[in-house]
């Protein structure tokens, strides 16, 4: 099992260009931790498990457009903090917001956001009169140029794969599965770190020769007898 870690995240601080976060990324920081510090007013050591974990439900929020509703229902408090919350991180980190209504206003206009590749992503209702499919539609509109880029990467490596394991002699490789930003392959066991190091390199390198990224791409590799081991 080959899986991208925290791969729409890295997408939005690279799309954005949240100087910031793509510092933090290069350097292999704890992205939620120095979110919460961030956000919280606090040093890393500072940082509490709790407040950890309401930086990393923010993070993983905003990328879908949550409202103080959805992330107080997560972290089970008031709308209030939640929303309290959401001013805070937006206050730290601007361009994420004006890179959100960018998406909103390029989709209301043409009906359509793009990947960082270049690939349009049509979205319906981004102009309905009724506010709640206009909501859910804005926020298909904040999410998809990050999860359809995701949806890029992946497919990029996954087209370099099968001719990158015939050229190091592992013909006997089989890619089962992708499941979201994961890959899943069967190998003999004594070919298992082979796989891993040749496929790792691929799809850490999926987005060159097109686009050359601030934000490294990490992949997490597990192996095991069956998928759950493999985690």
């Amino acid at each position: 099992s080959l899986d991208y870690s925290q791969i729409e995240l890295r997408i939005l601080a690279e799309m954005a260009d949240i100087q910031s976060l793509q510092a933090a990324f290069q350097k292999g920081a704890d992205i939620h931790a120095m979110t919460a510090a961030q956000v919280f007013g606090l040093t890393e050591e500072q940082v509490t498990p709790e407040l950890r974990r309401q930086a990393k439900a923010i993070n993983f929020g905003i990328i879908y457009g949550i409202s103080a509703f959805g992330l107080a229902r997560q972290l089970q408090c008031s709308n209030t903090e939640a929303k309290e919350f959401i001013t805070l991180y937006f206050k730290h980190f601007p361009g994420i917001q004006d890179f959100m209504e960018k998406c909103k206003q390029e989709c209301r206009q043409t009906g359509y956001v793009t990947t960082m590749f270049g690939r349009k992503l049509f979205i319906n209702g981004i102009n309905d009169k009724n506010p709640m499919r206009r909501n859910s539609a804005e926020r298909q509109a904040i999410n998809a140029p990050t999860q359809g880029t995701a949806a890029d990467i992946i497919k990029r490596a996954m087209i370099k794969i099968p001719s990158a394991l015939s050229h190091h002699e592992l013909g006997d490789v089989n890619m089962l599965l992708q499941v979201h930003d994961e890959l899943i392959f069967e190998a003999p066991i004594d070919k298992v770190d082979k796989t891993i190091t040749v496929v790792k390199a691929i799809m850490e390198a999926a987005s060159l020769p097109k686009i050359a990224m601030k934000v490294p791409l990490k992949v997490e590799a597990g192996h095991g007898l069956n998928w759950h081991d493999a985690h």
